[in-house]
């Protein structure tokens, strides 16, 4: 209910309440324990009889000589100052615990409007402290407690607890308050790889509106593809009818032998582009289970079937290397992959090895090649290279797209580069099936 009620800015600002919260804990916790901070019995009253000795040793002597009866009174454990008239010191912590402790060993210091405060931190351990002398003469003073070191390092610790409890505090509400938004980045990686997976709303009224938008944009893209896939796989279907009844009468016509085999090879390869498109609006078998496949073997029969046909295809490598892939889509790959280096350089050569965990199949023809700055265009669909190719290419340019497609449904990679010694390389990497 709450997470209804307070947005991301409401959110933001209740955490800032609460690290101020926080630090005034810790500061009334670190003054309260300065103040009550006390000496052993013994400490207080040499300090207590320091003060005593050193006042009215100072006092008596003449105002000319007083400073330097204040140094001959030093020690390393207990300097002394005199000033006949100023401004006091004082500290950031008043040790209020401490100077009742001392006055209770010398009420005539009480008198003399004593004060004490810790030194800064960075001067570790030091008690200091003021009195003023009958004439409004200022006696300044600092000593050295065995304890009060253990006070400043108590300092440190608490003064660190605010920023320590902010970080600890603010990573685990922002972590809870942007889970959704990381639900989310998930989410829009599969975004039109399936059916939609709608996301829970909730989180912030803007994160939940957020979410909201998703869902319904998820559900338009899944809708759109779908419409577009039955509306492309229709049309290729519709199409097949009245090409077949084409054919029956080109063959039935009275025609030349030159012109009846031209037009039925026009006729086929409009059969042949209507396959490669129903092939790539087509799910592909994402639906089907993987399965382990040699893909050495499958690969092997491919090239021995393109021989057999008159084809300059050879084989090379391993003759068996699993994998877990749908077989379909991955027969369909490697067959486009020979297929488009027998039709633009003549030959293929496939080679299939194990590399650092992984099945490779190379593919290697002696053909033109592809322009370097053109290699990621021909992975998309619907893109011919003429220049690069013969101009006479049948298709639409679907055939590495399908390619691409159908290695990645099972995590596989492309990639194509030109051989140095001209030709174009083709690299497939699939994972290996594990035992």
């Amino acid at each position: 209910m709450l997470s209804r009620r307070f947005g991301l800015p409401e959110r933001l600002l209740a955490i800032l309440l609460l690290v101020a919260l926080v630090d005034f804990a810790a500061n009334t916790l670190l003054f309260d324990r300065a103040s009550q901070f006390a000496l052993r019995e013994d400490d207080a009253a040499r300090v207590a009889e320091n003060l005593i000795i050193a006042t009215r040793a100072i006092e008596r002597a003449p105002v000319t000589e007083r400073q330097q009866v204040a140094r001959d009174l030093s020690s390393a454990r207990f300097a002394l100052d005199w000033q006949p008239s100023g401004k006091r010191p004082s500290g950031s912590i008043q040790l209020s615990r401490l100077r009742e402790q001392i006055i209770e060993d010398a009420p005539e210091l009480g008198r003399a409007d004593l004060q004490l405060h810790l030194k800064p931190v960075a001067v570790a351990g030091n008690v200091s402290g003021s009195l003023v002398l009958p004439d409004r003469s200022v006696v300044q003073f600092q000593t050295y407690a065995s304890d009060a070191w253990t006070l400043n390092a108590g300092r440190i610790l608490t003064l660190m607890m605010p920023t320590l409890a902010l970080v600890l505090l603010a990573w685990v509400l922002f972590r809870a308050t942007l889970a959704p938004l990381r639900t989310l980045v998930r989410a829009s990686k599969t975004v039109g790889s399936g059916p939609p997976q709608l996301l829970s709303e909730q989180g912030t009224a803007e994160v939940r509106d957020l979410i909201h938008a998703f869902n319904e944009m998820q559900q338009r893209v899944y809708e759109s593809m779908t419409n577009r896939t039955q509306s492309m796989l229709a049309i290729g279907h519709d199409l097949r009818t009245p090409l077949s009844r084409m054919q029956l009468r080109v063959e039935s016509l009275d025609l030349d032998e030159e012109t009846r085999e031209g037009m039925s090879a026009d006729l086929g390869e409009m059969r042949h582009m209507l396959e490669s498109l129903q092939a790539f609006v087509e799910s592909g078998g994402s639906r089907l289970p993987a399965e382990r496949i040699d893909v050495a073997v499958m690969a092997q029969t491919l090239v021995d079937t393109a021989a057999d046909n008159g084809a300059d295809a050879t084989f090379h490598g391993l003759e068996s290397l699993e994998i877990m892939a749908r077989p379909v889509s991955v027969r369909r790959a490697l067959s486009n992959l020979i297929e488009n280096a027998l039709h633009y350089a003549g030959n293929v050569r496939v080679t299939v090895r194990r590399v650092d965990g992984a099945a490779e199949l190379q593919f290697d023809d002696d053909g033109p090649g592809i322009p370097a700055e053109r290699i990621e265009d021909v992975l998309q669909p619907f893109v011919r290279l003429d220049t690069a190719r013969a101009r006479d290419t049948p298709g639409m340019g679907l055939g590495l797209a399908i390619v691409r497609r159908a290695i990645q449904l099972d995590n596989g990679t492309l990639q194509l580069r030109n051989r140095p010694t001209g030709g174009l390389c083709v690299t497939v990497c699939f994972p290996l099936a594990t035992n």
